[in-house]
Parts: structure tokens; sequence; C-alpha cells
């Protein structure tokens, strides 16, 4: 077999023409959402007021292992698709490491990051349907770039709640989606009754992506011909990045890999479950043994210190109430530098599979995320998003494991996106002046006692 060359490129006509369900290849379901009015199972016609119908459809597809990808979405996906899979040579040098480090890189559109693969079908579907606006949050802002880069191209007006902190740590970011048409509002802001009664609670709050979303919501069903789109935690928006997972498989299968460990930051869940999809529905049909790995900071730690519980995804309870691993919605995450995994509950899909067993969690301080990021760019190129570097530093970790041991795993993680709107994080980090948070039981406690009683 030849050697691995450093970066894998698919052709044209190898890109996935489908999206991969990973819900059907589940033997036991996620939990379904509950209509908190009722608490009876939420139904298409009670989502038809926020979303749009084709997102809805997908939402409650459990069957489908496949859903094709609209040829106008394709069309878009190959200005920047297929994504680089990377062997990180450099990086297994530097850790003296017998494992193979394989990395899938998603920072190669304007967006930065992952974001734009799930962007694009949700406008094209809101166009297709013949909607004129749109409104979301956004935490980092890398989603929020990605909405105005397709809203744009597909002409939707667009609105996006930036969580506060964020647009105060980059403003660059601002300015990129207003140069794509986008309306980019702080939250919690004035603008909205949620918004109003946060900060009137929580004065000077720096916010959170619970209540950037309450005020996108707010506004979508309170503004005629409007709807409301999301770049994590509901499962379309994971369908979506799939798309991730079937091209790195696909490069990897050109040369016989089959990677023993599959590492993802984790947030929302939805470029995680991406990564994942195809290697996690061979292993539930019994054709691997693949070690999954979610990574989440220590100062927002969903999974690891969290309840598995019904709980809502904003702070304004406005949202269905989803079975998931959760803070409570009620939890006020401390403002640092991974603003897009900054989130309390996780993405039911991963929820499910944690809870039964086929994945592990771990969760970094962010002095530690920095660290790794700075040994990764020396070595390999490029600059990673601190959100990106949870999973950078696990990989790490892993590959210094094999060291000890003399195993030579093959380590797969994603790259979601580059850190270059992140430089006050690497900033502080240089001079000394970033520190840790991890939260008290007693402080998680305070999120937990907002959970509902389900």
């Amino acid at each position: 077999m030849s050697k691995v060359p450093y970066k894998i490129y698919l052709e044209e006509d190898e890109m996935p023409k489908a999206y991969q369900n990973l819900r059907a290849y589940m033997s036991e379901k996620p939990e379904p959402m509950l209509n908190p009015a009722t608490l009876k199972p939420v139904t298409k016609e009670d989502m038809q007021a926020v979303f749009c119908d084709a997102c809805i459809d997908q939402e409650f597809n459990v069957t489908d292992k496949f859903i094709e990808i609209p040829q106008p979405v394709f069309d878009f996906y190959k200005m920047y698709r297929p994504s680089p899979l990377v062997r990180a040579y450099n990086l297994e040098k530097l850790l003296d490491t017998p494992a193979e480090i394989y990395y899938k890189f998603e920072g190669t559109n304007t967006s930065g990051s992952h974001k734009l693969n799930s962007a694009v079908p949700q406008v094209y579907y809101a166009k297709q349907q013949g909607l004129t606006k749109l409104t979301t949050e956004t935490g980092a802002g890398q989603w929020g770039t990605a909405l105005s880069m397709a809203s744009g191209f597909f002409g939707i007006d667009s609105t996006v709640y930036m969580v506060k902190v964020s647009s105060q740590q980059k403003p660059h970011r601002k300015a990129v989606m207003e140069t794509y048409g986008t309306n980019v509002i702080p939250s919690p802001s004035e603008t909205t009754e949620v918004g109003r009664a946060i900060n009137e609670k929580y004065p000077g709050t720096g916010g959170s992506l619970g209540c950037a979303i309450s005020e996108a919501v707010e506004v979508a069903v309170n503004t005629p011909n409007c709807r409301y789109v999301l770049g994590s935690v509901l499962d379309h928006v994971l369908l979506h990045q799939s798309i991730i997972g079937l091209e790195s498989k696909i490069a990897l299968d050109k040369y016989g890999i089959t990677p023993d460990v599959v590492i993802g930051c984790v947030g929302g869940g939805s470029n995680f479950g991406g990564l994942i999809s195809p290697f996690m529905a061979e292993r539930l049909e019994g054709k691997n043994n693949i070690e999954f790995i979610a990574v989440e900071p220590a100062s927002c730690p969903t999974l690891t210190r969290g309840k598995y519980a019904y709980d809502f995804g904003d702070i304004g309870k406005v949202t269905p109430l989803m079975k998931m691993y959760t803070l409570g919605s009620g939890f006020m995450p401390s403002p640092n530098h991974a603003g897009g995994l900054r989130y309390h509950g996780m993405n039911s899909t991963i929820s499910k599979l944690y809870h039964d067993g086929y994945i592990k969690a771990v969760s970094y301080e962010q002095t530690k995320v920095f660290e790794a990021a700075k040994e990764f760019a020396r070595v390999e190129g490029y600059l990673p998003a601190p959100e990106s570097s949870h999973a950078i530093r696990a990989a790490i970790d892993e590959a210094l494991k094999c060291r000890e041991t003399g195993e030579k795993k093959k380590i797969l993680f994603g790259l979601t996106g580059t850190g270059y709107f992140d430089l006050a994080g690497y900033q502080k980090f240089n001079s000394g002046e970033l520190g840790d948070y991890i939260p008290t039981d007693e402080e998680l406690e305070t999120g937990f006692a907002t959970l509902p009683q389900v």
C-alpha cells in the first residue's frame, strides 16, 4: 500500500450525494420531544410556526438511512467541499508517538468552520418554502457567519442574536456577517420581551446560547413569513453535518484505514455527530469496535457532569422539552473563549448514545486547550479555533498514551474551524492572563433547579 499523503482530497464525483441519518441505525431511538404545555410528544404541526417544513420532516425521520442532498445545495457545497483529510505527520513526530493521527479540516470556507454545511440546506429549504426572513442565535459567531453567507446567496433576510460576551470578544465576526447583509444584535438585548426580562434578572450578564435562542425564536414566531434556524442541537442539523464523516470515511477507505479512536469537540453536538455518523452506524451494526470520545469545556460540562433529563433548549423556556444531557436551561456558563461550546444541553441522539455507553466524554480547562492549540499550530500550520482545540487536546493525550504503551492506534479528530477571530483568547493566553473556571457542585445545582418536573 502506498504511503498516505499529507492531505487526502476527494474528487468531485466521490463527494457524498446524500446525508446519513444516524438514528435509522439505532435499535433504541432517542426519546421524543415533548410539548411543554401538554407533556405529549411534539407533532409536526406544533413546530411549523418555528421551523421550515423540510427541516421538520427531517427532524421526524428515524427510518431512512440516507436522505438525498438537493442539487442546488450540492452545487453550493462544491465551492468549498470536499474538505481535506490531513495526516498529521508533523504532530506525530513532535509527540514521538507510534500512533497515526488524522484530522478532518472544516475551515476551508469564509465562515471558517463546519457550520456552513447546515446553513446552506436550511436556507435553501426556507427559500423553496417561499419564506423571506430567518432568525437565529450564534455563540462564537461561526454559525451566524455561515447563515449570513447562505442567506446572502439565496436572497433571504436574516437576523442573528449573538451572545453578548462573544460579540464583545469578536467584533470582526459582526463585520463579516454584516458584509453578507445580516442584522447582528448582541444578546440579551432590549429588542425582545425575553431579552428585557433576562437583562432585568441578570444585570450586566454576558449572555448565553440559551438567551440568544429565546430571543431568536420570539422574533421568528411574531414576524410574518419568518422562521427560526439553528446551527446545532436538533437532529436535522446533525443530519446535514454527516457529510463530514462520510467524506472522512471515503478518504480513509481509499487507503484501507479504519480509525481506532474518533474524537470531536461538543457543544450542542452536531459536528461531533456528523463526524462519527458513518463510523457509529457501522459500530451499531456490529462491524467495528471504534472508541468515540466527545470533548467539552470544563466550564460547561454538559456530558461529564450534567443530568440525563427532559429540559428546555433555551433560558426563556419557549422550546419543546428534549431528553438530553443538560446542566439546566437556567445554567449561565462563564464567559470563556470556547463560545461555541457554551451550551447547557446536548443533542438527543448524542445524549442517548452516550447514555447507552457508545460514547465516552472528557472535559478540559481552557488553558490546557490553548496549550494544545499552540503546539498544534506550530507544527501543522493551521491556527485552530478554541472549540476545535478541545479535540486536539484529547487527540494529543491519546497519542501520548500510545507512546507509553507502544500501541499503534489510528486516531481521527475533527478540526472544525479556524481561530483567526479568536485572537483575543490567544493574546490572553500568550500573556498569561487566561485563567480557568470550573463550576462548583453548588453552582451546577442552581442550573439543575430549573429542570422541569417531567
